[in-house]
């Protein structure tokens, strides 16, 4: 499985971005799948994720709960994250990863497969 990420960018406090992560090599239907973030200093954390069982359970961390969405397209091998209202401690580089297994983990160490990166910046 390959990961493309894509959506980041600059944008200012209270705006929206939408990143999206689109999976090629094979389907990616039986992953799991999970955004991370990592901003400068501080260690890889998994902000939102999405099970791949029926009704795509969800996780979200605490500090985008209400203001992120995480979604996925499987006919189109693609995850996406909805991010509104955002804020400056948002500015990081998000990542896309994908594990096999039907449950969202927390840890990076539990994904398979990672996308490159995109960089998002929330100016205050």
């Amino acid at each position: 499985v390959q990961l493309q990420a894509s959506g980041g960018g600059l944008v200012q406090a209270g705006g929206s971005l939408r990143l999206s992560c689109e999976a090629s090599g094979r389907t990616f239907t039986s992953h799991s799948m999970g955004w991370f973030r990592q901003a400068p200093g501080k260690e890889r954390e998994l902000v939102a994720g999405i099970s791949w069982v029926g009704g795509s359970k969800t996780y979200y961390a605490d500090s985008v709960k209400g203001r992120f969405t995480i979604s996925r397209d499987n006919a189109k091998n693609t995850v996406y994250l909805q991010m509104n209202s955002l804020k400056p401690e948002d500015t990081a580089v998000y990542y896309c990863a994908a594990r096999r297994g039907s449950v969202v983990l927390l840890t990076t160490e539990a994904y398979d497969y990672w996308g490159q990166g995109t960089l998002v910046t929330v100016s205050s």
